[in-house]
């Protein structure tokens, strides 16, 4: 008897462990928000130029 009520909770658990197609939208709007955010506090703006763009001009010439 105790081994049915144990397949019956796992068969339960799963089908609310299962992730939704809801949830990972949600999940990926939640890391976009979570990026802009992080970039909007610390504005590296300077950095990202010096790294990225004045390197691309230099390997350019």
């Amino acid at each position: 008897m105790a081994g049915g009520g144990i397949a019956s909770g796992s068969r339960l658990f799963s089908k609310f462990l299962r992730p939704q197609s809801t949830d990972v939208q949600a999940a990926a709007m939640w890391g976009v928000a979570a990026t802009t955010g992080a970039l909007w506090l610390i504005q590296p703006f300077d950095w990202l130029k010096k790294t990225f763009l004045e390197k691309a001009q230099a390997e350019g010439q």
